[in-house]
């Protein structure tokens, strides 16, 4: 029986996407909820899955082609066989060995050869009944190669060896942009041309937390099982401070100022595919062990590429880390419609003036982007210092004050 394969039905925000990958050719095998093929949306990569065992008789959707939601994208025949592969190799004549069959290699051996385009009549059979093992391919490709004769020719001259060495050194390769990191950049660009965007400054100084984290670290991982990191006490430090500054936890949509009742703070994670920024809801019902949990998963989503559109959307506060990539100082840009964003850096040891002495502390950089059409800089200046007082004194954040 004939069924369509159909793309998935995309969200609101998402109006076509992109055959990424085919994963399964027709006329090959497919398995009931095997993946046959990826589409990839500015957002997330959406997998498609067989509805029942069968093969998939045609592709009507090439990768790189654009689809919309619920376009049939190929024709699936349910129950169907797979489709023999056609025999090229001549009938070996009746005095060859039998053993060099393509019949007579296991499925490893076969796929070994058919990798590295070897002949295995040319390969030591060792295996039961002279068949080959993998160990005998293995052993035929650690062989030196015999040195190939060349014939002689015709020294070519200088200018010609000149321009072949400059054009092998000088590769260029060119890929299209994917969907999601092409709406990234459009979200990056719009962000600084549609945004009266500033940065501020200051520092924090972190040995309070790293003494704190030390201390507590073995015990919290052994209740909770899952370490203790820092970029918790930053979201509750910032979730505490958006309750201070409710403009900051607010947004602009056209000529009217929404101000968000909760706390969903996105956490920017870097994937293969691009920067995504999951959300984490309600930050202020959570506890430490809770945020790093939480990011955790969408770190390990991100690396998979298994993110939901309903993970990325939304948020009214964005926490985004360049310190595990050492980086010392930076200015994060905004996240549309967001107004603000903190950016947090490396931690340093640098020498500050504590009480008349120098003493070297462990400081980080923050910076706080926002957007100067809805927070004045007061406020702004206000907010990251509110932060560093939470997180420099972590007593304050149990007591909420």
């Amino acid at each position: 029986m004939a069924i369509e394969i159909k793309a998935p039905v995309f969200p609101e925000s998402v109006a076509d996407g992109t055959v990424a990958t085919w994963h399964k050719k027709p006329g090959e095998a497919v398995a009931r909820d095997e993946l046959i093929v990826d589409i990839e949306t500015d957002k997330v990569v959406l997998e498609v899955l067989a509805p029942a065992d069968g093969v998939i008789s045609k592709v009507l959707k090439n990768e790189g082609d654009t689809v919309l939601s619920q376009e049939v994208l190929a024709i699936f025949e349910e129950g169907a066989a797979a489709a023999a592969p056609v025999a090229a190799t001549k009938v070996a004549p009746a005095s060859e060995p039998s053993v060099t069959a393509d019949d007579a290699l296991s499925p490893a051996v076969r796929k070994m050869i058919a990798e590295h385009n070897l002949d295995p009549a040319k390969i030591s059979a060792t295996g039961k009944g002279g068949r080959l093992t993998k160990e005998d391919v293995d052993n035929h490709l650690k062989k030196p190669a015999a040195p190939a004769v060349v014939a002689p020719a015709a020294v070519p001259a200088p200018a010609a060896q000149a321009i072949a060495m400059a054009v092998g050194d000088r590769v260029e390769k060119r890929v299209p942009m994917t969907r999601l990191r092409a709406k990234v950049a459009e979200r990056l660009l719009e962000a600084k041309q549609s945004t009266a965007m500033l940065t501020t400054f200051n520092e924090v100084n972190m040995k309070p937390v790293m003494e704190l984290r030390k201390q507590h670290a073995e015990k919290f991982e052994k209740v909770h099982g899952v370490r203790l990191g820092f970029m918790s006490f930053f979201v509750k430090a910032a979730t505490e401070a958006l309750k201070r500054f409710p403009a900051v936890n607010a947004s602009i949509d056209g000529t009217d100022i929404v101000y968000h009742g909760f706390y969903d703070v996105g956490v920017a994670v870097s994937s293969d595919r691009g920067l995504v920024v999951p959300i984490l809801r309600n930050t202020e019902q959570m506890s430490l062990a809770e945020v790093e949990k939480t990011i955790g998963d969408f770190g390990k989503k991100a690396k998979d590429g298994k993110l939901t559109i309903e993970e990325m959307t939304g948020g009214t506060f964005t926490i985004s880390n360049g310190g595990v990539f050492g980086s010392l100082l930076s200015t994060p840009i905004l996240n549309l419609p967001q107004t603000a964003i903190l950016g947090m850096h490396k931690i340093q040891e640098r020498p500050m003036a504590v009480n008349g002495q120098v003493v070297i502390q462990p400081m980080m950089y923050l910076a706080l982007s926002y957007d100067h059409r809805m927070i004045d800089g007061k406020e702004a200046v206000s907010f990251l210092v509110a932060i560093k007082e939470l997180v420099e004194d972590p007593a304050r954040l149990l007591l909420e004050i």
